[in-house]
Order: structure tokens, then sequence, then C-alpha cells
């Protein structure tokens, strides 16, 4: 039997500018290139493992686990396979089945899914609708109070700190206090924040953190990391009845092998760029300003931007999409020959994109390109 050619070749961050939000903190730096290679193998970390994949001190897993913990502002960190696999996690030791978890209307659908898997009851917090898509932090005790007075038992509340569609930032140190008010753990989903920004999730209020190795933290994927408090460590953390060092919600081992040592490899990286997120900011700001300048563009989501994901919203490029033989295609393909990747095939009406990382020599240049393009359809 032979075999069909699978594609397995990749060129996009080689040759081309990526304005994907997915993957802009995702980029590993050249010591987690070395260790991706050093550790491909399946299992390579599990030479010295004695039972525990957080107990392993060759590599220093272990040290690495503390340090970790220090950086997000936890007593305890682990790392799962995702941030979807944390917050699944939580709410299997949290919850019992028939119970409700209150969450955000910008949730991510793994939010939903995760609930959905625990047999858990889901209320919203509504956003704010257009143009903003707002979670007013105060909703929370709204919500809650009306569920409370119907008797739901509620036995956790979520936050998406930086939602994936309008890059909003709410205020979580609001949410985690109106929480605790009414004696509810915060768990507070991170996959946008962790890695890119500084984050301090006691002083957040949250009791759990939830981030993306593979979306935010410069890791190989896929892998994610779940902190929280000593308090909830005998729940979350507990161990099996027949295998006893085995964490029965970790199914024992995590990730292993390339997705765990690039997360450790690039926590360095990470911990010192954190410390540049106002740059970054600042950054986005600025390209928000000049591609709402081209015309015909607009920015979807709070204003001003306080995180890198920026939802644009381009009738521009849709009125053109209407005339061309290319239809939706062309704004991908016009794109891609001046080697910019990022925007998905066939999407005009509207994008997403982030410009987390790039210089601003770069950032100037893709405001030429989407110009350039505005320019050569301006009469079509």
């Amino acid at each position: 039997m032979e075999c069909q050619d699978y594609g397995l070749n990749r060129t996009s961050e080689k040759d081309n500018l990526n304005l994907n939000p997915l993957q802009r903190g995702g980029l590993l730096p050249k010591e987690s290139r070395k260790a991706l290679f050093e550790f491909s193998d399946g299992y390579s970390v599990c030479d010295y493992c004695a039972g525990r994949l957080d107990k392993i001190a060759k590599p220093g897993i272990i040290n690495f686990l503390d340090d970790l913990a220090r950086f997000i502002g936890v007593d305890q960190a682990r790392t799962v396979h995702g941030a979807r696999e944390g917050k699944f996690a939580v709410m299997h030791a949290m919850c019992q089945s028939g119970e409700t978890v209150v969450v955000d209307g910008n949730a991510h659908y793994t939010t939903h899914l995760a609930a959905e898997r625990n047999q858990l009851n889901i209320v919203e917090v509504p956003n704010k609708d257009y143009p903003e898509y707002r979670i007013n932090p105060y909703d929370y005790k709204e919500v809650l109070d009306i569920q409370l007075d119907k008797g739901t038992d509620i036995s956790l509340v979520l936050l998406t700190h930086i939602d994936g569609d309008y890059g909003n930032l709410t205020d979580a140190r609001a949410v985690g206090k109106i929480a605790h008010d009414y004696g509810i753990p915060l768990l507070l989903n991170c996959a946008y924040s962790m890695g890119r920004m500084p984050i301090d999730a006691k002083s957040l209020n949250a009791d759990f953190v939830v981030g993306s190795g593979h979306k935010s933290m410069a890791a190989s994927g896929p892998v994610g990391v779940l902190g929280l408090k000593d308090e909830y460590a005998d729940q979350v953390l507990k161990k099996s009845k027949r295998h006893a060092v085995k964490e029965i919600e970790m199914l024992g081992c995590t990730s292993r092998g390339a997705p765990v040592v690039t997360l450790m490899a690039s926590l360095p990286h990470v911990m010192q760029r954190v410390k540049k997120w106002d740059e970054e900011v600042t950054k986005t700001r600025d390209f928000v300003k000049k591609m709402e300048g081209l015309g015909g563009i607009k920015q979807i989501g709070v204003k001003p931007k306080e995180h890198d994901l920026v939802r644009f919203e381009t009738p521009i490029f849709d009125e053109i999409a209407n005339k061309h033989s290319r239809r939706g295609f062309f704004l991908y393909e016009e794109l891609k020959n001046k080697n910019i990747v990022g925007i998905k095939r066939g999407q005009t009406k509207w994008f997403k994109c982030s410009t987390y990382g790039f210089s601003q020599e770069q950032v100037d240049y893709i405001v030429r390109s989407f110009a350039d393009i505005v320019e050569k359809y301006q009469n079509y």
C-alpha cells in the first residue's frame, strides 16, 4: 500500500506575514525549536519518570511548574492538552451533574462543550450587542440574583478574559469579587491573555485560570495551562484510589513530549515579552486608526483596543467582491500576492486579525498593502 501526499509542507510563517490571531502568540522562539527537535519522540520526557509527569526532574518539569505558577499568580499549576481540557477538568471536579455554570455571552464554544460534557446547565450573562459586544461585569450580579432567587444551584462562574470574536478585555477583578460575594469560585479563561499580557490570577480574583500554550505561550501544541488556588487542590488534583500517585482529573498524566518541552523552553521568552504588552496595545491602536482611515473599514468591539485581536467590518471589500470575477476570494489572493496571509479565503464582509509581535515597519507595510488594494479597486 502506498500513502498519498498529505501536504506536510508549510511556509506561511517563513515566507509571509501571518495576521491570524490564533497563531500570532504561538510562534516558537529559537530555543523552543531546538527543544522541539530534541524531544520530538512521543514519550521523550518520560525517561526518568517515577509515575507523575509533574514530578519529573529531568527534564525539569517539576521546577518549571513552580516557575509557571509564580508567573501567572497561582498556588499550583499543571499542564493540560489545551485550555478546553482545563475548563473541563475544573467543571468536572467542582460541579455536579444538573448544576449550573454562569458564563459570559462572548464565551468560546469550548466553554459550552465542557459544560455540556459535564451535564451542566449554562446561563449566559448577555453582551451589549453591536458594535461593542461589551460584557458589563455588574451584569453578572443581576444574572446571579435572578438565578439564585429561582433556586438554581450555581457551582461555578466563568469569564472569558479576552474573547476570541472581538478581542474585548473584561474586568476579571470585578467579576471575581461579585462571584466571591455569593460564595462561588471564578474560572478565568485566559486563552488569549496568558502569555501575551501580564496575568496575576490572585489579583484578578480568579480561583482557577486556564491558558493556551499553542495559542498564546509560544509552544508547539496541543498544550494548555491550568492554575488554581491551594484551597481547591484536594478537589481538582484528587488522587486515584487504585493508582495512588495519579491525579484523576489529569488522567494520570497530560502533555508529554514536544508540547510540554516547547512550553518549558518558551517560558523565559514569554516572561520577557509580556513586559512589552503596553507597546503591543499602542501598536494595535495605531493599526486600527490607520485601517479605519482607509474608509469603509470599521473596528468592531470595545474602543479603544485593549488587546491585539481586532475584528474589522469591511463593507468596502464586500462591495468589490460582489463585482469581482473571483468574488470573495479576491481579497485573500490580493493579500497573498503581497505575502500577507491569515485572512480566511472568501471572507470580505469582516475579518479578524492581529499584529502581535510584528515590528512597526511590518505593520506599516500591512496597512499600505490594504491601502493599495482599496486604491486599485476604488473605481471598480
